[in-house]
Protein backbone atom coordinates (compact mmCIF):
# COMPACT_ATOMS: atom_id res chain seq x y z
CA UNK A 1 0.00 0.00 0.00
CA UNK A 2 1.04 3.57 -0.63
CA UNK A 3 2.20 5.41 2.46
CA UNK A 4 1.78 9.16 2.68
CA UNK A 5 4.77 11.29 3.66
CA UNK A 6 4.45 14.70 5.30
CA UNK A 7 1.08 15.85 4.09
CA UNK A 8 1.04 19.64 3.89
CA UNK A 9 -2.38 19.78 5.51
CA UNK A 10 -0.91 18.49 8.78
CA UNK A 11 1.59 21.36 9.06
CA UNK A 12 -1.14 23.80 8.03
CA UNK A 13 -3.51 22.43 10.67
CA UNK A 14 -0.86 22.83 13.35
CA UNK A 15 -0.03 26.35 12.16
CA UNK A 16 -3.67 27.48 12.17
CA UNK A 17 -4.06 26.08 15.68
CA UNK A 18 -0.95 27.88 16.95
CA UNK A 19 -1.94 31.19 15.32
CA UNK A 20 -5.41 30.87 16.87
CA UNK A 21 -3.81 30.29 20.26
CA UNK A 22 -1.90 33.58 19.97
CA UNK A 23 -5.05 35.49 19.07
CA UNK A 24 -6.84 34.04 22.10
CA UNK A 25 -3.94 34.57 24.52
CA UNK A 26 -3.12 38.15 23.48
CA UNK A 27 -6.22 40.33 23.73
CA UNK A 28 -5.52 43.93 24.57
CA UNK A 29 -8.12 43.69 27.31
CA UNK A 30 -9.88 40.67 28.80
CA UNK A 31 -12.92 42.91 29.28
CA UNK A 32 -13.21 43.52 25.54
CA UNK A 33 -13.12 40.21 23.68
CA UNK A 34 -15.44 38.90 20.98
CA UNK A 35 -17.45 35.97 22.36
CA UNK A 36 -15.99 33.29 20.00
CA UNK A 37 -12.50 34.26 21.24
CA UNK A 38 -13.35 33.51 24.88
CA UNK A 39 -13.56 30.18 26.66
CA UNK A 40 -16.88 28.96 27.94
CA UNK A 41 -17.37 30.03 31.53
CA UNK A 42 -18.11 26.40 32.46
CA UNK A 43 -20.31 24.04 30.42
CA UNK A 44 -20.37 24.50 26.65
CA UNK A 45 -17.84 24.84 23.86
CA UNK A 46 -16.81 27.96 21.96
CA UNK A 47 -14.39 27.99 18.98
CA UNK A 48 -11.67 28.91 21.49
CA UNK A 49 -12.36 25.71 23.42
CA UNK A 50 -11.34 23.74 20.32
CA UNK A 51 -7.75 25.01 20.27
CA UNK A 52 -6.22 22.88 23.03
CA UNK A 53 -7.85 19.59 22.00
CA UNK A 54 -6.87 20.33 18.39
CA UNK A 55 -3.27 20.65 19.51
CA UNK A 56 -3.38 17.39 21.48
CA UNK A 57 -5.00 15.73 18.48
CA UNK A 58 -2.09 16.98 16.33
CA UNK A 59 0.36 15.62 18.92
CA UNK A 60 -1.30 12.25 18.41
CA UNK A 61 -0.93 12.51 14.64
CA UNK A 62 2.75 13.36 15.10
CA UNK A 63 3.20 10.30 17.32
CA UNK A 64 2.02 8.07 14.49
CA UNK A 65 4.67 9.51 12.17
CA UNK A 66 7.44 9.47 14.77
CA UNK A 67 6.90 5.76 15.42
CA UNK A 68 8.34 5.00 12.00
CA UNK A 69 11.74 5.66 13.58
CA UNK A 70 11.04 2.75 15.94
CA UNK A 71 9.52 0.55 13.19
CA UNK A 72 6.33 0.83 15.25
CA UNK A 73 7.79 -1.64 17.76
CA UNK A 74 8.16 -1.39 21.49
CA UNK A 75 11.77 -1.21 22.69
CA UNK A 76 13.81 0.19 25.53
CA UNK A 77 15.10 2.89 23.17
CA UNK A 78 11.56 3.92 22.20
CA UNK A 79 10.39 4.00 25.83
CA UNK A 80 13.40 6.07 26.91
CA UNK A 81 12.85 8.58 24.08
CA UNK A 82 9.19 8.98 24.98
CA UNK A 83 9.93 9.35 28.71
CA UNK A 84 12.72 11.87 28.11
CA UNK A 85 10.58 14.00 25.81
CA UNK A 86 7.63 13.95 28.20
CA UNK A 87 9.85 14.91 31.15
CA UNK A 88 11.49 17.80 29.29
CA UNK A 89 8.14 19.22 28.17
CA UNK A 90 6.77 18.92 31.72
CA UNK A 91 9.80 20.73 33.19
CA UNK A 92 9.56 23.50 30.60
CA UNK A 93 5.93 23.98 31.58
CA UNK A 94 6.87 24.12 35.26
CA UNK A 95 9.59 26.68 34.50
CA UNK A 96 7.07 28.82 32.60
CA UNK A 97 4.78 28.76 35.65
CA UNK A 98 7.68 29.94 37.81
CA UNK A 99 8.81 32.72 35.43
CA UNK A 100 9.85 35.47 36.17
CA UNK A 101 11.15 33.57 39.22
CA UNK A 102 10.29 36.18 41.83
CA UNK A 103 7.71 34.42 44.01
CA UNK A 104 9.36 31.23 45.28
CA UNK A 105 7.80 27.78 45.23
CA UNK A 106 5.23 28.13 48.00
CA UNK A 107 2.63 29.30 45.47
CA UNK A 108 4.00 27.69 42.34
CA UNK A 109 1.35 26.18 40.11
CA UNK A 110 2.37 22.59 39.37
CA UNK A 111 0.09 21.78 36.46
CA UNK A 112 -0.46 23.62 33.18
CA UNK A 113 -0.81 23.35 29.43
CA UNK A 114 2.63 21.93 28.68
CA UNK A 115 2.40 19.62 31.68
CA UNK A 116 -0.85 18.20 30.32
CA UNK A 117 0.68 17.81 26.87
CA UNK A 118 3.67 16.00 28.43
CA UNK A 119 1.60 13.53 30.43
CA UNK A 120 -0.96 12.95 27.67
CA UNK A 121 1.80 12.45 25.13
CA UNK A 122 3.75 10.06 27.36
CA UNK A 123 0.81 7.83 28.26
CA UNK A 124 -0.73 7.90 24.78
CA UNK A 125 2.58 7.14 23.07
CA UNK A 126 3.21 4.10 25.26
CA UNK A 127 -0.32 2.80 24.76
CA UNK A 128 -0.04 3.28 20.99
CA UNK A 129 3.25 1.37 20.94
CA UNK A 130 1.83 -1.54 22.91
CA UNK A 131 -1.62 -1.93 21.34
CA UNK A 132 -3.08 -2.10 17.84
CA UNK A 133 -5.83 0.20 16.57
CA UNK A 134 -8.77 -1.99 17.59
CA UNK A 135 -7.48 -2.35 21.13
CA UNK A 136 -6.76 1.38 21.32
CA UNK A 137 -10.38 2.13 20.44
CA UNK A 138 -11.57 -0.23 23.17
CA UNK A 139 -9.12 1.24 25.70
CA UNK A 140 -10.22 4.76 24.78
CA UNK A 141 -13.87 3.86 25.28
CA UNK A 142 -13.11 2.32 28.67
CA UNK A 143 -11.16 5.41 29.78
CA UNK A 144 -13.98 7.76 28.78
CA UNK A 145 -16.67 5.69 30.50
CA UNK A 146 -14.61 5.11 33.66
CA UNK A 147 -13.86 8.84 33.87
CA UNK A 148 -17.58 9.58 33.56
CA UNK A 149 -18.43 7.11 36.34
CA UNK A 150 -15.68 8.47 38.59
CA UNK A 151 -16.97 12.02 38.33
CA UNK A 152 -20.56 10.91 38.67
CA UNK A 153 -19.97 8.71 41.69
CA UNK A 154 -17.29 10.48 43.73
CA UNK A 155 -17.95 14.19 43.38
CA UNK A 156 -19.15 16.28 46.29
CA UNK A 157 -22.65 17.54 45.60
CA UNK A 158 -23.06 18.45 41.93
CA UNK A 159 -20.62 16.02 40.26
CA UNK A 160 -19.99 18.50 37.43
CA UNK A 161 -20.07 21.69 39.50
CA UNK A 162 -17.17 24.12 39.57
CA UNK A 163 -16.44 23.66 43.28
CA UNK A 164 -17.65 20.11 43.87
CA UNK A 165 -16.19 18.00 41.05
CA UNK A 166 -13.80 15.11 41.74
CA UNK A 167 -11.04 16.66 39.60
CA UNK A 168 -10.81 19.59 42.00
CA UNK A 169 -11.11 17.37 45.08
CA UNK A 170 -8.14 15.25 43.98
CA UNK A 171 -5.99 18.23 43.00
CA UNK A 172 -6.63 19.93 46.33
CA UNK A 173 -5.57 16.81 48.21
CA UNK A 174 -2.53 16.06 46.04
CA UNK A 175 -1.16 19.57 45.46
CA UNK A 176 -2.93 21.86 47.91
CA UNK A 177 -4.77 25.04 46.95
CA UNK A 178 -1.58 27.15 46.85
CA UNK A 179 -0.33 25.13 43.88
CA UNK A 180 -3.49 25.31 41.78
CA UNK A 181 -4.68 27.86 39.21
CA UNK A 182 -6.98 30.54 40.64
CA UNK A 183 -8.13 32.22 37.44
CA UNK A 184 -11.83 31.62 38.11
CA UNK A 185 -11.76 32.93 41.68
CA UNK A 186 -11.31 29.58 43.43
CA UNK A 187 -8.44 27.07 43.45
CA UNK A 188 -9.23 24.88 40.46
CA UNK A 189 -6.91 23.64 37.75
CA UNK A 190 -8.36 23.23 34.23
CA UNK A 191 -5.35 21.01 33.50
CA UNK A 192 -6.08 18.85 36.53
CA UNK A 193 -4.49 15.51 37.34
CA UNK A 194 -7.57 13.32 36.85
CA UNK A 195 -8.89 15.26 33.85
CA UNK A 196 -5.63 14.55 32.02
CA UNK A 197 -6.85 10.95 31.70
CA UNK A 198 -9.48 11.74 29.03
CA UNK A 199 -6.97 14.12 27.41
CA UNK A 200 -4.91 10.99 26.71
CA UNK A 201 -7.85 9.76 24.60
CA UNK A 202 -7.84 13.00 22.58
CA UNK A 203 -4.20 12.25 21.76
CA UNK A 204 -4.96 8.62 20.90
CA UNK A 205 -7.69 9.73 18.49
CA UNK A 206 -5.09 11.89 16.74
CA UNK A 207 -2.77 8.90 16.55
CA UNK A 208 -5.50 6.77 14.95
CA UNK A 209 -6.13 9.49 12.37
CA UNK A 210 -2.42 9.70 11.57
CA UNK A 211 -2.13 5.95 11.31
CA UNK A 212 -5.02 5.80 8.84
CA UNK A 213 -3.32 8.43 6.68
CA UNK A 214 -0.17 6.30 6.49
CA UNK A 215 -1.68 2.88 5.87
CA UNK A 216 -4.49 3.47 3.39
CA UNK A 217 -3.85 3.34 -0.35
CA UNK A 218 -6.32 6.05 -1.39
CA UNK A 219 -6.10 9.48 0.22
CA UNK A 220 -9.54 10.50 -1.07
CA UNK A 221 -11.21 7.56 0.64
CA UNK A 222 -9.38 8.37 3.88
CA UNK A 223 -10.58 11.96 3.72
CA UNK A 224 -14.19 10.92 3.09
CA UNK A 225 -14.09 8.42 5.93
CA UNK A 226 -12.44 10.94 8.25
CA UNK A 227 -15.15 13.50 7.53
CA UNK A 228 -17.98 11.02 8.17
CA UNK A 229 -16.40 9.80 11.39
CA UNK A 230 -16.01 13.43 12.47
CA UNK A 231 -19.69 14.20 11.88
CA UNK A 232 -20.67 11.06 13.78
CA UNK A 233 -18.38 11.96 16.69
CA UNK A 234 -19.89 15.44 16.95
CA UNK A 235 -23.39 13.96 17.11
CA UNK A 236 -22.35 11.40 19.73
CA UNK A 237 -20.63 14.11 21.76
CA UNK A 238 -23.71 16.34 21.67
CA UNK A 239 -26.01 13.49 22.69
CA UNK A 240 -23.66 12.37 25.46
CA UNK A 241 -23.44 15.98 26.56
CA UNK A 242 -27.09 15.89 27.61
CA UNK A 243 -26.15 13.72 30.60
CA UNK A 244 -22.39 14.42 30.82
CA UNK A 245 -22.00 18.10 29.90
CA UNK A 246 -19.44 19.20 27.32
CA UNK A 247 -16.89 21.00 29.49
CA UNK A 248 -13.31 21.95 28.66
CA UNK A 249 -12.25 22.66 32.24
CA UNK A 250 -13.22 19.12 33.25
CA UNK A 251 -12.22 17.71 29.83
CA UNK A 252 -15.37 15.63 29.99
CA UNK A 253 -15.74 12.50 27.87
CA UNK A 254 -18.44 14.17 25.78
CA UNK A 255 -16.02 17.05 25.19
CA UNK A 256 -13.34 14.59 24.02
CA UNK A 257 -15.65 12.98 21.47
CA UNK A 258 -17.18 16.29 20.36
CA UNK A 259 -13.88 18.15 19.87
CA UNK A 260 -12.22 15.14 18.23
CA UNK A 261 -15.08 15.15 15.75
CA UNK A 262 -14.39 18.76 14.89
CA UNK A 263 -10.65 18.01 14.60
CA UNK A 264 -11.39 15.22 12.11
CA UNK A 265 -13.67 17.45 10.05
CA UNK A 266 -11.20 20.34 10.06
CA UNK A 267 -8.30 18.08 9.10
CA UNK A 268 -10.30 16.29 6.40
CA UNK A 269 -11.31 19.60 4.81
CA UNK A 270 -7.69 20.77 4.81
CA UNK A 271 -6.53 17.46 3.34
CA UNK A 272 -9.14 17.71 0.59
CA UNK A 273 -8.27 21.24 -0.48
CA UNK A 274 -4.49 21.09 0.03
CA UNK A 275 -3.30 17.55 -0.62
CA UNK A 276 -6.08 16.23 -2.86
CA UNK A 277 -7.09 19.31 -4.86
CA UNK A 278 -3.65 20.93 -4.70
CA UNK A 279 -4.53 24.40 -3.39
CA UNK A 280 -1.25 24.92 -1.55
CA UNK A 281 0.03 28.46 -2.05
CA UNK A 282 -2.13 30.00 0.69
CA UNK A 283 -0.76 27.62 3.32
CA UNK A 284 2.75 29.10 3.62
CA UNK A 285 2.07 31.54 6.51
CA UNK A 286 0.53 28.74 8.56
CA UNK A 287 3.29 26.27 7.71
CA UNK A 288 5.76 28.80 9.14
CA UNK A 289 3.73 28.81 12.37
CA UNK A 290 3.46 25.04 12.39
CA UNK A 291 7.17 24.24 12.15
CA UNK A 292 8.22 25.58 15.59
CA UNK A 293 5.14 25.13 17.81
CA UNK A 294 6.86 24.46 21.14
CA UNK A 295 9.29 27.36 20.68
CA UNK A 296 6.43 29.70 19.84
CA UNK A 297 4.36 28.62 22.83
CA UNK A 298 7.25 29.20 25.22
CA UNK A 299 8.14 32.51 23.58
CA UNK A 300 4.54 33.74 23.72
CA UNK A 301 4.12 32.91 27.42
CA UNK A 302 7.44 34.53 28.36
CA UNK A 303 6.57 37.57 26.21
CA UNK A 304 3.17 37.93 27.87
CA UNK A 305 4.57 37.55 31.38
CA UNK A 306 7.21 40.20 30.66
CA UNK A 307 4.44 42.55 29.55
CA UNK A 308 2.39 41.91 32.66
CA UNK A 309 4.92 41.26 35.43
CA UNK A 310 8.12 43.09 34.49
CA UNK A 311 7.00 46.15 32.52
CA UNK A 312 5.46 48.78 34.77
CA UNK A 313 4.67 52.29 33.53
CA UNK A 314 3.67 55.23 35.71
CA UNK A 315 0.98 57.38 34.10
CA UNK A 316 0.57 61.13 34.47
CA UNK A 317 -2.00 60.66 37.24
CA UNK A 318 0.45 58.56 39.24
CA UNK A 319 -1.23 55.20 38.61
CA UNK A 320 0.94 52.28 37.53
CA UNK A 321 -0.07 49.98 34.65
CA UNK A 322 1.57 46.99 33.01
CA UNK A 323 2.85 46.83 29.44
CA UNK A 324 -0.31 45.32 27.97
CA UNK A 325 -2.58 47.97 29.51
CA UNK A 326 -0.32 50.80 28.42
CA UNK A 327 0.06 49.64 24.80
CA UNK A 328 -3.61 48.81 24.48
CA UNK A 329 -4.87 52.13 25.80
CA UNK A 330 -2.20 54.33 24.22
CA UNK A 331 -2.03 52.80 20.74
CA UNK A 332 -4.80 50.35 19.96
CA UNK A 333 -7.88 51.92 21.59
CA UNK A 334 -7.32 55.28 19.82
CA UNK A 335 -6.80 53.44 16.53
CA UNK A 336 -9.72 50.99 16.64
CA UNK A 337 -11.81 51.41 19.77
CA UNK A 338 -12.03 49.14 22.77
CA UNK A 339 -13.33 45.90 21.24
CA UNK A 340 -11.62 46.06 17.84
CA UNK A 341 -8.53 47.54 19.47
CA UNK A 342 -8.30 44.48 21.71
CA UNK A 343 -8.51 42.22 18.66
CA UNK A 344 -6.00 44.37 16.76
CA UNK A 345 -3.58 44.02 19.67
CA UNK A 346 -3.79 40.22 19.31
CA UNK A 347 -3.50 40.24 15.53
CA UNK A 348 -0.45 42.51 15.74
CA UNK A 349 1.26 40.00 17.96
CA UNK A 350 0.39 37.19 15.58
CA UNK A 351 2.28 39.14 12.91
CA UNK A 352 5.23 39.87 15.22
CA UNK A 353 5.60 36.21 16.14
CA UNK A 354 5.22 35.20 12.51
CA UNK A 355 8.16 37.40 11.54
CA UNK A 356 10.29 35.78 14.24
CA UNK A 357 9.30 32.31 13.06
CA UNK A 358 9.86 33.26 9.42
CA UNK A 359 13.47 34.13 10.26
CA UNK A 360 13.91 30.70 11.87
CA UNK A 361 12.15 29.00 8.94
CA UNK A 362 14.30 30.77 6.34
CA UNK A 363 17.40 29.56 8.17
CA UNK A 364 15.98 26.05 8.51
CA UNK A 365 16.05 26.27 12.30
CA UNK A 366 13.43 23.92 13.74
CA UNK A 367 13.54 23.58 17.52
CA UNK A 368 12.43 20.12 18.60
CA UNK A 369 12.80 17.90 21.63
Amino acid sequence: MEKFDRLLALDTFRGITIASMIIVNFPGSLSHVYAPLSHSKWHGCTPTDLIFPFFLFIVGVAISYSFRKFDNKISLFAISKIAKRALIIFLIGLALNAFPFNSGISNLRILGVLQRIAVAYGIAALLCLYFNSKKLIIISGIILIVYWLLLLGFGQGDPYGMESNLVRVIDLRVFGENHLWKGIGIPFDPEGLLSTLPAVVTTIFGYLAGESLQTKSNLKSVVYCMFLVGVTAILIGKIWGITFPINKSLWTSSYVVYTSGWALIFLSVLLWFIDVQGYKKWTFPFVVFGMNPLFLYVLSIVWLKIYISLIKITKADGSVVNGVDWLYNQLFVPAAGYLNGSLLFAVTHVFIFWIILLILYSRKIFIKI
